[in-house]
């Protein structure tokens, strides 16, 4: 038996295989064009996903040497928040409005005044309008393309396209519905008092699912075009953060996950629903049956230094590809040398507004505490620091709303630095643990698909089987006290510049 998990990025489409004792047969990815018609648009063609599931499929079974009826189950993940608006005889009406775009600003107002306000909303779906979720997709396609909308019949997330074309079913499920801004998250089905306030059709929306269950089998058409026999489930999966928190092994309460990518995650498992009043983080389902977890997001984390590198390093790039090493690892030899707390030097990476905890579309970057004694060392420390800090926002939120951490896996870019991986345990105050995989999204949903398929109990045991952790960092007692002392001036920068910000603006 093997199963795959396929993951529809904004950026390509990976497809991994794995056997029914998780092990990692092998893997293809396909890239893909994203489409911005106007300034702060983002789309894509559903049709490029789906040719480049049929190509990864194909290949990752081939690389894995595996016969058609060997693959029993498949798990789906995607990018979030999507729009794939059909129409009756579900041909895609446009191309799909995707997690960030920006043009929704109008109905994230339209949304909050048709159910009483912010907080009203939050307790509805537990989470704030924010112009990336569906709800306001919807609702501008309403507004602005009328002679679209007459033909709208079904919305669907990026990954429930998939599975529409994959088994003829309209189905989601829980974790990846969360970010709609359409579910109630507590109850873990649509909210009909916010669907009915929104004046928006129950039957636009597919049946929803908890992440493991069985959410159809594959056609014949779609067998064969993957090149797969139609007895294959296709389980319910996971919107890819909840996804790559299964992929980390985030199944168990007091564990938390850390990402420095482009953007950065922080990632909580909760036991039960635990909703942030003010809506600085999101509460969503988690991927596992009946329980939740909680997600705060920055907006330029390792973004903030390939920025960097990008604007400030150009002739130390060129001299690294001389010498045919990273500029990143010239960039923290130079970091290195400077002490924690880069000598009173602060990095605000606000380099694209930020989410959590602000929700501040009008959020600079900055670099505060300049002074002849501070050179680029200093500059690349406090960039890793500043992407740190704004991490430990969202872990202070989740401490003071009761979730135990208890232990803090670091994944992405910086976790891949030793450096950075060190700088993270003094910053958050607890040892910064690595696993023995990095695949992420597409591995979280092949165990979920091998969970449907019963090859394991659940998907703890999954995660049990599979996921371990191989190395651990601890912190350093006295750079800890350096920024735990750097914290809350770190927090007050941002409340002093908050209204020159809009200004700026």
């Amino acid at each position: 038996m093997a199963f795959l998990g396929i993951d529809i990025g904004t950026s390509g489409t990976k497809t991994l295989a794995i056997d029914h004792k998780g092990k990692i047969l092998a893997s293809d990815t396909q890239e893909y064009p994203c489409y911005t018609p106007k300034p702060l648009w983002s789309e894509q063609n559903p049709d490029d996903w789906w040719n480049a599931v049929v190509k990864t499929v194909r290949a990752a079974v081939k690389k894995a040497k595996l016969k058609p009826a060997d693959v029993k189950g498949i798990g789906l993940s995607g990018q979030m928040h999507g729009s794939v608006f059909l129409d009756k005889n579900d041909k895609v009406i446009r191309k799909a409005i995707l997690w960030n775009d920006q043009r929704t600003v109008a109905e994230c107002a339209e949304i909050e005044n048709a159910v009483g306000g912010r907080e009203k909303l939050i307790g509805l779906v537990a989470n704030p309008a924010l112009t990336g979720f569906t709800a306001p997709k919807i609702l501008w396609l309403r507004n602005h393309e009328p002679k679209h909308f007459e033909k709208l019949r079904k919305v669907l997330l990026p990954k429930d396209e998939i599975r529409r074309r994959l088994t003829g079913e309209y189905a989601t499920e829980v974790s990846d519905a969360s970010g709609m801004l359409l579910l109630d998250v507590t109850r873990r089905n649509w909210s009909t008092e916010l669907l009915d306030a929104l004046q928006l059709d129950r039957n636009l929306f597919g049946k929803v699912y908890e992440s493991e269950d069985t959410t159809g089998q594959l056609t014949a058409e779609a067998a064969k075009l993957l090149g797969l026999t139609t007895d294959c489930i296709v389980a319910g999966g996971a919107g890819d953060c909840a996804a790559g928190a299964i992929g980390n092994g985030i199944v168990n309460e007091g564990v938390l996950s850390t990402s420095i990518g482009t953007s950065g995650v922080m990632f909580v498992y909760s036991d039960e629903v635990k909703i942030d009043p003010l809506g600085r983080v999101h509460t969503f389902c988690h991927a596992v049956r009946n329980k939740w977890h909680l997600m705060g997001v920055n907006l330029s984390s390792g973004g903030s230094l390939q920025w960097f590198r990008n604007a400030l390093c150009r002739e130390l790039a060129a001299e690294a590809k001389r010498k045919k090493v990273d500029v990143y690892d010239l960039l923290t030899e130079e970091a290195k040398q400077t002490p924690p707390g880069s000598e009173g030097l602060y990095f605000l990476p606000y380099l694209s507004g930020e989410r959590t905890p602000h929700a501040d579309p009008f959020a600079r970057g900055c670099f505060i505490g300049l002074t002849l004694a501070h050179h680029r060392g200093h500059l690349v420390r406090s960039v890793m620091e500043g992407v740190t800090y704004s991490l430990r926002d969202s872990l202070e939120i989740f401490e003071g709303l009761g979730i135990p951490v208890k232990q803090i896996r670091v994944s992405g870019g910086g976790s891949k630095s030793a450096f950075w991986r060190q700088i993270q345990a003094d910053v958050f105050g607890q040892k910064a643990v690595t696993i023995n995989s990095e695949e992420g999204p597409a591995l979280g949903v092949a165990l979920l698909a091998a969970v449907a398929a019963g090859a394991f109990k659940d998907i703890q045991e999954a995660c049990r089987s599979v996921i371990k952790v191989v190395r651990e960092t601890k912190p350093n007692p006295k750079a800890q006290k350096v920024y735990d002392a750097g914290m809350p001036v770190y927090q007050q920068l941002y409340r002093s510049l908050k209204e020159d910000f809009k200004r700026m603006s």
